[in-house]
């Protein structure tokens, strides 16, 4: 079963899916789903109780979800209560929302638009550019994230080649990539950015992308170059790749006496901008 992680956005808020290309269908976060319909704070909660109901009235919908890995807030992939396309209609009908509708279209739109991707792979590339500018990165920004996500996969292949496992593996080696280079793992770097579900790569400021990328990159060209056999072997080219950055970022830091990571992220940024424009417009004409 090949199966493929993506984030969907509905009115700007997150939906973990992922897509089994045997099946050809979608799953979804159910927690998620329930977050945005139900608008409350405690949506694993929201969903416990609804599937107590859901049983007491007969229903065999709750006996029907399985569970599929997804990426949980702290970046690792865990066990994730998920229902496909079908399920989700019929479990927005337990659940009574102003979004309903909406969300809807929103899963009809969804299903058409990986139909059209599976013809032409060039419009998953549109549509991400396309979601993050309505979130309000620039253009600039968006370019690196973009590239950021092309070597991210060039290393995960890689790693796939030398037979290293997705998840537990990868996340290890991630962490060491990243703490080689940054001086914190991805749960640190997460916290220093006040970040909770939030993508770390989607909160880091262009250098920082950039510093990233070099160091994935450059990861996977050393092993590639030494072909490493075993998880350990990886480990230490993991630390190689991500010291390439480290250089790097000292000699930016030593050249312009700022620190390179920061507790700024996209979130502030990106609120900094709007209330910046907002003023701008409110500012009366001399």
């Amino acid at each position: 079963m090949k199966q493929k992680d993506a984030i969907q956005l509905f009115e700007d808020k997150k939906v973990r899916t992922l897509w089994d290309d045997e099946q050809e269908k979608w799953y979804f976060s159910i927690i998620d789903v329930i977050e945005i319909l139900a608008g409350t704070d405690r949506p694993r909660k929201y969903w416990s109780d609804l599937k107590a109901r859901l049983k007491k009235e007969g229903s065999e919908l709750s006996e029907k979800i399985g569970q599929l890995k997804m990426a949980a807030e702290d970046g690792k992939k865990r066990m994730t209560d998920v229902a496909d396309t079908e399920q989700i209609f019929r479990l927005i009908q337990s659940i009574s929302s102003p979004r309903a509708e909406p969300f809807k279209l929103w899963l009809a739109q969804i299903a058409t638009e990986r139909l059209d991707e599976m013809q032409d792979p060039e419009l998953t590339i549109d549509r991400a550019l396309e979601q993050y500018l309505q979130l309000g990165y620039s253009e600039n920004w968006i370019n690196q994230r973009l590239k950021s996500i092309e070597i991210r996969k060039e290393l995960t292949d890689e790693w796939k080649r030398r037979g290293l496992k997705e998840g537990m593996q990868f996340a290890v080696l991630t962490d060491i990539i990243t703490k080689e280079w940054a001086g914190r793992n991805t749960k640190e770097y997460k916290a220093l950015k006040g970040l909770k579900k939030e993508n770390l790569r989607d909160n880091m400021t262009n250098t920082e992308l950039i510093l990233n990328m070099l160091a994935e990159a450059s990861t996977k060209d050393i092993s590639e170059a030494v072909k490493p056999g075993t998880f350990d072997a990886s480990k230490k080219v993991a630390k190689q790749g991500g010291n390439v950055a480290r250089v790097a970022l000292k000699e930016l830091e030593a050249r312009t006496g700022k620190k390179v990571v920061t507790a700024l992220n996209a979130k502030a940024l990106l609120k900094e901008k709007s209330t910046a424009k907002k003023l701008n417009l409110e500012k009366p004409k001399e």
